[in-house]
């Protein structure tokens, strides 16, 4: 194997380098790295084992030195985090915590770090791993990490070059969690997090805990480790959040139309949730010998939100078929004509910016929602060195779950509009003012209607239960999409000395994967008068209202009632006394992928440096199962087929120019296939979310061919700095297009589902990635007394990043845009301080606007996402070596996360979600 999983020929031992403190700060207390044995300890690992030990009083710098190690040592580019650099700074997952590295991007869901960009590539192309095996996601391709908290790692290796014995759909990197052993302990170990905090909107509450427990035992068939560890986090949230859907609009002719998108809904979904993330796992090691080593592993990870949700949608383009489509010139009048309601009509004054709309319908959705996405991945593995043989063999099971149910959805509408507008006066009149992308801003009125048919504003309304509403539908779904995956890896190294007069490793290895993921929805529904009154379910809001206002901040121009969760349970309860879960035909799919592969490579070590290169092949076969229905009412079973051969070759230069400068040089090749979802041969809607998306069974894998220049200097004082760049070469993009549905085909059930959002993918041309990336970090200590300076100074230390990159793909339509994820910036800044057994720290985060989405013209162009500002701090004091006191101060920026279309003026969403604070203890024994 090459990499971090390399054994070397000299054990790695980092020791203190920074002394002088009174107390003994605790380093990482749940980190085994940080209490490993030292050399030549009688617990030590064996030769040939790479050893990371950290030491001595300053926890920050020398984790970061032993991260620095292990990358100096490495046969590719990687970039590492120890786990003491995760507890240090407020990370709660994953994500998160690999944000501060060169390199990285994050995309968020309300305000929690979820998705990685990799040197600007789609998240799709950034794969996960535990301890080197590769795990699917419950998403799919797209690795969410949002899942897996970071008190499970023991060390984070994010790896930017492709290597042959990595899995070919890496094209951007590899995340490898590295999880705990209790060979990594001397003995028995202990090691504990408690921490409790405010979250200030909505003065909601957090919880979070960890525990980690080892310890390592001699038999008469050699050694038996075991390491188990849990942690929680629990944290209660508001949002303050609105929406706005943008659109062309076909009727408006007037001049200067060709610019103009309008509004055609706005609305707020104001939620309440608990989000929890949590898992356990357990690992048991045995060494018969010093030359074999066995484990199994079991890991559960899991990320849940309980969700209720209010959302008030101002359906603004509800009469648009009324305006008129002439072309002519008009002069300004503020009445619409009659029986039109001024939406889209530059002739009352209206501009997509700011007007009046009259006679609308207030669509009024109350959700209870149950998410939970989980991994279960179990592996059974071993290591065995053969004198010049070594031979590693991985076995794993993989379960991963998305579980969308949505135990409640409860819609109300206003009353219809009737012939010319008859029944208007029930409606909303709304004026809106959308000036401000940070801040929607809407006004209610009565609707007055006029002898002629013409309408006028009213009183001002503020209660939004002051408008009638009626029930409409009622639904409780059940929906899970679980992927299951079975994985068999075995890797040959064999040592030849002294070929072409260099010593060199050749490695082999096979592997299979077989990996299917089912989807599985049944829903409750009831729509009807009748069916309302069958169950007993009275069809006004205040059967589920609750007291007390708004718990966000943000101006709302209304007021409203929350729904109780238990109220709105209860009518579910009463409407499955009349109809029953009916499982959603045209939403279910089976997609089976099968994967065989093999590689083989070298690695030739010089005098100057070291050489790997290689090849991987991969034949892969596809299945896809789904329902069409051609004719709207008979489901038809479909079947799609494929198969494919791919070959990855690589090849990396690793040449030290000096002791302490190494120059790193790479050629890599990957293809990242279409996610499963998108393989599936049918349509599927999502009555909740008004989308509908489709599979593309043909769409091709994405392919790339990369290079990576890099130069590394690691100062004898401690610090680091580098520099490099990097260029891909892609072919056959995947987009991801969202546009207007248009269709009456999936018009089931009695439900109009021609206006929703339809997604489906397809593959563009070709396309370019280039970027350059640069990092330094270093600590003062070492400068002090030649500066003449104060001992307390050399606490401070500072780490800096950079990534400048540039992207263009062309899309399905033949357009030139940025690669979906990829900003042109992204940067880091982070200064602490610690001695004394104190330490603080401060990181700064900042990323540029990005491309989310390819949109068409109709829905106003292509979504974005705005940029991204992050503040986080953290305190630190150990009052002895076992036990240490932390504050977390998070998001104390609290900035929005935004997108808009076409260009920033057009907000289509934008959350806040309150800064944190949280205090607590660690304990290690």
């Amino acid at each position: 194997m090459v990499g971090i999983f390399a054994r070397s020929s000299r054990a790695v031992v980092v020791r203190a380098l920074l002394t002088g403190a009174a107390f003994l700060p605790v380093a990482a207390l749940a980190d085994p790295v940080e209490d490993a044995p030292v050399v030549g300890d009688p617990a030590a690992p064996e030769d040939g084992e790479q050893e990371i030990v950290v030491r001595g009083s300053r926890p920050i710098a020398e984790s970061e030195a032993a991260a620095l190690e292990i990358q100096r040592n490495s046969t590719a580019l990687v970039s590492v985090i120890a786990s003491d650099a995760v507890g240090r700074l407020p990370d709660q997952n994953i994500a998160q915590a690999i944000s501060r590295l060169p390199g990285v991007g994050v995309e968020r869901d309300q305000g929690q770090a979820r998705y990685v960009n990799l040197r600007g590539a789609p998240k799709r192309w950034a794969t996960l791993s535990f301890d080197g095996v590769n795990v699917v996601s419950p998403e799919g391709r797209a690795a969410r990490f949002d899942s897996i908290p970071s008190a499970i790692a023991k060390q984070i290796i994010v790896r930017k070059a492709v290597t042959p014995d990595m899995v070919g759909e890496t094209i951007s990197g590899n995340v490898d969690i590295i999880t705990r052993s209790g060979f990594d302990q001397s003995g028995f170990h202990v090691a504990g997090k408690a921490g409790y905090g405010i979250v200030e909107l909505g003065d909601r509450r957090e919880f979070e805990g960890s525990l980690v427990v080892s310890d390592r035992f001699d038999t008469g068939i050699g050694e038996f480790a075991v390491a188990s560890s849990a942690s929680l986090y629990r944290r209660g949230m508001v949002t303050d959040n609105f929406e706005t859907d943008w659109e062309t609009v076909d009727q408006d002719r007037r001049p200067g139309f060709a610019d103009r998108i309008w509004a055609r809904e706005t609305e707020n979904k104001l939620y309440r949730l608990v989000r929890k993330n949590y898992a356990l796992s357990t690992r048991i090691d045995w060494k018969p010998s010093s030359d074999h080593r066995i484990f199994a592993e079991t890991i559960y990870s899991a990320f849940q939100d309980d969700e209720q949700r209010n959302n008030y949608i101002f359906d603004l383009d509800d009469q648009q078929s009324r305006l008129s489509n002439a072309t002519a010139a008009c002069a300004v009048n503020a009445t619409p004509a009659a029986g039109t309601t001024g939406y889209a009509d530059v002739c009352t004054g209206n501009t997509p910016l700011r007007g009046t709309v009259y006679g609308i319908d207030l669509n009024s959705n109350f959700t209870v929602r149950a998410y939970k996405q989980s991994v279960f991945t179990n592996t059974l593995g071993g290591d065995h060195d053969l004198d010049t043989w070594r031979v590693s063999w991985r076995a794993n099971y993989t379960r991963s779950i998305d579980d969308r149910t949505q135990p409640a959805q409860l819609n109300y509408d206003s009353p219809s509009f009737g012939t010319n507008g008859a029944n208007a006066a029930n409606r909303l009149t709304v004026g809106y003012d959308l000036t401000d992308p940070q801040l929607a801003r809407v006004e209610l009125f009565r609707t007055i209607r006029n002898a002629n048919g013409t309408f006028a504003r009213g009183d001002r309304v503020t209660a939004i239960e002051d408008f009638p509403r009626s029930l409409s539908r009622l639904r409780s779904l059940l929906a899970a999409d679980t992927t299951e995956a079975y994985t068999a890896r075995v890797d040959l190294q064999h040592d030849v000395f002294e070929l072409l007069g260099e010593k060199t490793t050749f490695a082999v290895g096979l592997r299979f994967d077989d990996r299917t993921k089912s989807v599985d929805e049944r829903l409750l529904e009831l729509n009807s008068a009748a069916q309302f009154t069958a169950a007993n379910i009275p069809t006004g809001y205040g059967q589920i209202a609750i007291p007390g206002g708004f718990q966000g901040e943000i101006p709302l121009g209304y007021t409203f009632q929350y729904f109780g969760k238990d109220q709105i349970l209860d009518l579910v309860d009463r409407a499955k006394t009349v109809g029953r879960y009916v499982d959603q035909t045209a939403n279910l799919y089976d997609v089976t992928e099968r994967i065989y592969s093999a590689y083989a490579m070298a690695t030739v070590v010089t005098d100057w440096g070291n050489v790997v290169g290689g090849a991987r092949i991969e034949h892969i076969r596809n299945t896809a199962s789904a329902f069409a229905t051609p004719n709207g009412t008979t489901f038809t079973p479909l079947t799609a087929e494929s198969d494919l051969t791919l070959v990855y070759p690589s090849l990396h230069v690793n040449y030290d120019v000096t002791d302490q400068m190494k120059a790193r040089l790479s050629f890599s090749t990957g293809a990242a296939r279409p996610d499963y979802d998108d393989l599936r041969p049918n349509l599927t809607f999502n009555d909740a979310n008004l989308t509908i998306s489709g599979g593309n069974p043909d769409a091709k894998p994405e392919k790339a061919m990369g290079v990576d220049a890099y130069v590394e200097y690691y100062g004898s004082t401690g610090g680091f700095l580098s520099f490099g760049a990097y260029y891909k070469r892609l072919r056959d993009v995947l987009f991801g297009t969202t546009r207007t549905f248009n269709s009456d085909i999936l018009n089931l059930g009695g439900v109009d589902r021609s206006q929703y959002l339809y997604s489906t993918i397809d593959n563009g041309g070709t396309g370019s990635i280039i970027g350059v990336e640069g990092a330094i970090q270093q600590q003062l200590d070492p400068f002090v007394a030649d500066l003449g300076l104060p001992e307390w100074v050399g606490g401070f230390g500072v780490q800096l990043n950079a990534t400048l990159n540039r992207s263009r793909a062309e899309t399905p339509d033949g357009r030139r845009v940025q690669l979906p994820g990829a900003s042109d910036a992204v940067y880091n800044v982070g200064v602490y301080y610690e001695k004394y057994g104190f330490s603080a720290r401060v990181q700064y985060q900042n990323r540029s606007p990005w491309l989310d989405d390819i949109g068409s013209v109709a829905d106003g162009g292509d979504f974005y996402w705005g940029k991204d500002n992050e503040l986080d701090a953290s305190l630190r004091y150990a009052i002895n070596s076992n036990v240490e006191f932390f504050g977390n101060f998070s998001n104390l920026l609290d900035g929005p996360g935004r997108r808009y279309v076409r260009q920033s003026q057009y907000t289509i969403e934008r959350e806040t979600f309150g800064r944190r604070y949280q205090a607590g203890v660690r304990v290690n024994f």
